[in-house]
């Protein structure tokens, strides 16, 4: 419930009082709501003790959605700002913070929101950018959505990037595009930029995995996933996309089997349009291996699958975080992971001998973890990715919610007592 002080009053056309620690109004703005996207502002929601109202377009046509997102999240946030005065009027019914992903134009939508909302502190959240995002071969990179991306960063109150890898990638690759403007270039934009920079992991909602686990065992020993004696269950549970790079594992994997190495294999990331035809000949030339192929739909099936699984690989160009291995490493299955990327930061540092190979390293680094795969504990695993469940990450993103907020009301001239 909102707490109200005894001296409300309107300010500037909000209101303004004494709240304690009441929750926050916040306005979640995101034009791509499908993936990770839609995964991790369901959890926010769910998680965050502050009250978040969800603005969103389907998670579909991303160039378009950049460009012209922001028309249509401001007229819906308009539209709402008509009805909340015209029906609601009171204090604690106006946004707070809008939270906005790197898919959202921020400059444009502000600038046609109404002026009542154009004021709302902004906390801008980078799960990509378009600046570093690996391009598919033969593709010229088109720097008006990396534009968009720097731009943003200016707008937005805070920013915050889901892993450090991200945001010194990311500010590098921001300075180096304004380095190549021609001039009126202001020279202080990439300091003042990483001066309100800051990281916060995915929250990722692995609790809902703990359920699924006894049952996922005995369904496992009852030959499930495949017969336990035709080897270790590897698992690839990222997207079917180039910047995954595939064929690399499937390389792998085909000499691995060429040697004797028995294992056998769940591909069940999401798998989007035709499949390629790496996809199609690795079927074939790995079918003894195969045990699952495609896509899980059902949570339940996707927890079985992964608590069944022994070992997890990556061979990912691009990982800013990383939700499908973590998910996978809190269920038990040893990871085998680039030494590269985000994935020094998602795996604590005792461990990165064990867990991460380097150039050239990836065939031995499979070989072992499929001979050895339950080489140290479970609950210790389990220990190194707890930490970016949502009942721990929560209190850390309504903190700088309520940051943010501050931020703002510093900014405007006003003060909070909180």
């Amino acid at each position: 419930m909102w707490e109200r002080g005894l001296d409300a009053a309107p300010v500037n056309g909000r209101f303004e009082w004494d709240r304690g620690m009441a929750r926050l109004k916040v306005w979640a703005l995101e034009p791509y709501f499908g993936g990770s996207h839609k995964y991790f502002l369901r959890g926010l929601a769910r998680s965050s003790a502050h009250d978040v109202d969800l603005f969103a377009l389907p998670g579909r046509h991303w160039k378009w959605r950049m460009q012209g997102g922001a028309l249509a999240l401001a007229a819906r946030a308009n539209a709402a700002l008509n009805d909340i005065l015209e029906y609601r009027p009171v204090p604690g019914s106006l946004p707070d913070v809008f939270f906005v992903s790197d898919m959202l134009d921020l400059p444009t939508f502000v600038a046609l929101a109404d002026r009542r909302l154009a004021r709302t502190p902004s906390l801008l959240y980078f799960h990509e950018n378009q600046l570093t995002y690996p391009l598919p071969e033969g593709v010229e990179r088109d720097l008006t959505y990396g534009m968009r991306n720097i731009l943003s960063t200016q707008v937005a109150t805070k920013v915050l990037f889901n892993s450090d890898y991200h945001r010194r990638e990311f500010l590098k690759a921001a300075e180096a595009l304004l380095s190549e403007m021609p001039d009126e270039v202001p020279p202080d934009v990439p300091a003042r930029l990483e001066g309100r920079t800051g990281v916060l992991p995915v929250g990722c909602d692995l609790g809902r995995f703990d359920e699924h686990r006894d049952s996922a065992l005995r369904e496992a020993a009852q030959g499930r996933w495949g017969d336990p004696a035709r080897g270790p269950l590897l698992l690839w549970n990222q997207r079917w996309e180039y910047d995954k790079a595939p064929d690399r594992f499937f390389a792998a994997l085909t000499a691995l089997s060429r040697e004797g190495v028995a294992f056998r294999l769940a591909m069940a990331g999401p798998n989007q349009g035709t499949p390629t035809q790496a996809f199609l000949r690795a079927r074939e030339e790995l079918s003894e291996h195969v045990v699952h192929w495609g896509r899980v739909q059902a949570h339940a099936e996707y927890a079985s699958l992964l608590w069944a699984s022994d070992v997890v690989a990556s061979t990912a160009l691009h990982e800013f975080f990383g939700v499908a291995v973590v998910e996978a490493v809190y269920c038990g299955c040893r990871p085998v992971l680039p030494w590269r990327l985000s994935y020094p930061e998602v795996i604590p540092r005792t461990a990165h001998a064990d867990v991460l190979y380097g150039e050239g390293e990836l065939i031995p680094a499979l070989a072992r973890a499929l001979r050895e795969p339950k080489a140290w504990s479970e609950e210790w695993q389990r220990t190194w990715v707890a930490r970016f469940d949502w009942a721990s990450l929560g209190p850390r993103y309504d903190a700088e919610i309520r940051a943010c907020w501050r931020s703002g009301l510093e900014a405007s001239g006003q003060s909070s007592s909180m």
